[in-house]
């Protein structure tokens, strides 16, 4: 075999430019490596002509060479023709095991290391590499090349990745670097780290997006979320990332409420955000965890705390950053005690809140109003023109309601932009759901929409059923169909917030699996979103009502609700409210709102943090989806009981917020307080009829001598009724045609309504004021009337 090297070091013909000028080249102490011989004396020639400083390490001994004069490069013969390395009789060392043996010096593993081969192959060029070698050179190779390739890696000295401080790539501390960085934090006095958070950022698609476009995208989906921190600012300054693509977030110096706004703000950002990754168009989910640095040890404790709170984040994808709890690792809490005397508690709570209520709501005024008067305060008749007032506001509330109405603002004539693609996303428990679904899927593949639309079906089962296969022989005959179990939801919740990133339309329709939309309901709802809105809900018509009587005085409400009260509201206060189902939104709108799974009401409380973030939200009583009602007064409660705890909820994190926020007019203002705060008290207010009535019986010495003829209580109970009335009778005259039809049924819901359903909602408001004190928050399914009842 020639050997070019050799020959050209004997040779005494000159070589033109053999090396570059001495003053151009950078010189260093190289450590040649080999067993003794022809080859290697040709090497160390060829090394000292290029004006290093050589020195001889023998197969074994390199560790030994290294620590005694540790050199600037080191550059390997490799003993063994073959592609594969091993010995070649002769005593020699194959390239991968010459290569290990450098590496698993301490010393060398940040050296440059070049192997001289006589006929590697590709094969063996690349078991070199990815086993350590920096370079591989023929011996074929001029010396003028040898030098040159030493000279760089002496300019660019190579080291591993994990030992640098900064990744090269993406910018951030490794992982290693970036728990020396936390080790240091928490080395600090403890009053000077008390404020300091740890946080693990994870992207919840990311086993998908590996699995499809390779293990690149952890890197690239790390540098992604560094490049949204680094832009928003803040008080986070040294991010890192581990193996698994996470993003690890330092924030020092500061207290736990700022630290979790930054965060929330970064997670909404994130999800409101399409990324570029591995070439391709993405949207992400970031989960977050986070455990303030005062209650950590050491930085292993840190960074432990922290995923286990991104693995509870990761249950609800409803971009809330999670604080660690010592619950989320099985340790017990301390007062796990005590939890079982409150659960014991609530179902005798459950059972005797009709006493509680009267209690709360009449012995306790009574007993007060008894006292006050006895110390020279007349509280009770003061207390009478309140009650008397709130009834007269309550009526003026409803009536302007009504007017309002007639005047609701139109559809804007024609879509200002061409039609995107739209989603459609059914959220559904199957086993409640199993025998509607198949009907309710059929009817959103009859759809027309002008360009691609994809029907989603989000949906938690506890094991398999059989409806399940028949939707997968649908989703294979029609591709808008796509099937997306969520293994481990509880709620509607996390079905809509796992599907929110899987999703490719521009808009996104939100549905229940008992909802059949009208057939051009996305066209009707983009006219509104490209014409400067962001959500739009449209009217949900009840179409069971022939099931029962329950369903009927369901159906005529709807209209009330629907077709009276929110175009209504939306005219008179200047902002609408996103009802649950049968509501578009802008997709990145609702990426970055999402669902809260411990929101009884996640609708409203989405509807109210969109608004706070300046989102113009419509309301369209002629675009129609039908739906199922509760067919029994039992589901009927357990149904309205949700509602009103969930409204309740809403009331108590989002009022006295929104009323001192900029983002909200007054008039806006006014709306909410009517919204959230006036519909809250209410119900207790119309109870203190009772109190008073029998404060004034007791104030006049009995019964027979109270005057029951009282001209403004008359007025105002003839007022309150003829409410009702007007609000019955623009239900009618607003209601779709098919119950329009049915003026029996409005007849009926205003008899009904005025000696039972409204006193039945105040009852199921107040009760759901005691389930939240004692924090029962239970969800109860709403179960759907059989399939030959919903297609009658």
């Amino acid at each position: 075999m020639p050997e070019r090297l050799g020959q050209v070091l004997v040779s005494h013909r000159p070589v033109p430019t053999t090396y570059p000028p001495p003053a151009a080249r950078p010189t260093g102490h190289v450590l040649a490596v080999g067993m003794p011989g022809p080859r290697l004396d040709r090497l160390t020639d060829t090394l000292r002509g290029a004006g290093h400083e050589v020195s001889h390490a023998l197969p074994g001994d390199v560790n030994l060479q290294v620590q005694q004069a540790p050199p600037d490069a080191i550059v390997a013969l490799d003993d063994q023709p073959s592609e594969h390395g091993g010995h070649d009789g002769h005593g020699g060392q194959g390239g991968l095991e010459l290569i290990r043996e450098v590496r698993a010096v301490p010393a060398g593993r940040a050296l440059p290391l070049l192997m001289v081969t006589a006929a590697p192959g590709p094969t063996g060029v690349a078991d070199m590499l990815r086993q350590g070698a920096d370079d591989c050179v023929p011996d074929s190779s001029a010396p003028v090349e040898l030098a040159a390739r030493i000279e760089a890696k002496l300019r660019r000295v190579p080291v591993p990745v994990e030992n640098l401080l900064l990744d090269p790539r993406t910018g951030l501390y490794s992982r290693q670097h970036f728990l020396d960085e936390l080790g240091r934090e928490l080395q600090r006095p403890v009053a000077g780290r008390r404020a300091g958070v740890m946080a693990v950022v994870e992207v919840a698609e990311m086993g998908v997006l590996e699995s499809r476009l390779g293990p690149r995208v952890r890197r690239e989906v790390a540098e992604r979320l560094a490049g949204v921190a680094e832009k928003l600012g803040g008080v986070c300054d040294r991010f890192g990332w581990d193996d698994d693509g996470r993003l690890l977030m330092l924030l020092p110096g500061v207290d736990e409420e700022a630290a979790r706004r930054s965060l929330q703000k970064f997670a909404g950002t994130v999800a409101g955000t399409r990324f570029i990754v591995a070439d391709e168009n993405v949207r992400l989910t970031p989960a977050i965890g986070w455990t303030p640095l005062a209650e950590c040890a050491g930085h292993h404790q840190a960074v432990e705390q922290a995923r286990d709170a991104v693995t509870e984040s990761l249950r609800h994808r409803d971009l809330r950053p999670v604080r660690y709890a010592p619950w989320m690792r099985g340790a017990p809490r301390r007062h796990r005690r005590r939890r079982p005397l409150s659960l014991a508690l609530r179902p005798l709570i459950s059972a005797l809140s009709p006493l509680l209520v009267l209690l709360l709501g009449v012995g306790v005024p009574f007993v007060l109003y008894q006292r006050m008067y006895e110390l020279g305060w007349d509280l009770g008749s003061a207390m009478y023109w309140v009650v008397v007032a709130g009834l007269l506001l309550s009526a003026v509330l409803i009536v302007v309601e009504c007017l309002f109405a007639l005047d609701s603002v139109d559809r804007p004539d024609r879509p200002a932009q061409p039609y995107p693609p739209a989603s459609a996303v059914i959220a559904a428990y199957l086993p409640n759901e199993a025998a509607t679904i198949v009907d309710t899927v059929e009817s959103f593949l009859r759809l027309e929409y002008p360009n691609d639309l994809e029907i989603v079906l989000a949906y938690n089962t506890p094991h398999p059923l059989p409806v399940e296969d028949t939707l997968r022989e649908m989703a294979r005959r029609d591709p808008r169909l796509v099937l997306l179990p969520v293994p481990g939801s509880t709620s509607k919740a996390q079905n809509i917030n796992a599907a929110v990133s899987r999703v490719r339309g521009e808009v996104v329709g939100l549905f229940d699996a008992d909802h059949h939309p009208a057939p051009d309901a996305f066209r009707q709802a983009w006219d509104w979103l490209s014409n400067g809105y962001d959500v739009v809900q449209g009217h949900c018509v009840i179409r069971n009502g022939d099931s029962s009587w329950v369903a009927r005085l369901v159906g005529v409400e709807f209209e009330a609700i629907y077709a009276v009260s929110h175009p209504g509201r939306t005219r008179l206060y200047g902002f609408g409210v996103f009802g649950g189902s049968n509501g578009f939104w802008r997709a990145d709108l609702l990426a970055r709102t999402r669902m809260h799974g411990s929101m009884l009401t996640e609708d409203i409380d989405s509807s109210l943090r969109a608004l706070g973030e300046g989102a113009r939200i419509a309301m369209d009583r002629t675009l129609i989806s039908r739906e199922l009602a509760p067919t029994t007064l039992r589901s009927l409660w357990n149904q309205r009981s949700r509602w009103a705890q969930g409204w309740l909820q809403v009331s108590v994190r989002h009022l006295w917020r929104a009323l001192r926020s900029p983002a909200f007019t007054l008039r806006q203002k006014l709306g909410l307080l009517v919204l959230l705060g006036w519909r809250e008290v209410q119900p207790w207010l119309t109870l203190q009829i009772l109190p008073v009535l029998m404060y004034a019986v007791w104030k006049a010495g009995g019964p027979g001598r109270l005057d029951w003829a009282v001209p403004a209580c008359v007025l105002a109970m003839l007022f309150t009724l003829s409410a009702g009335v007007v609000q019955a009778a623009f239900a009618w005259r607003l209601a779709v045609p098919e119950l329009r039809r049915r003026k029996g049924w409005f007849w009926r819901y205003l008899l009904v309504s005025t000696f039972f359903y409204t006193h039945f909602k105040n009852i199921v408001a107040r009760q759901a004021c005691l389930k939240e004190a004692v924090r029962d928050r239970q969800w109860r399914v709403t179960p759907r009337a059989a399939k030959e009842a919903a297609n009658r």
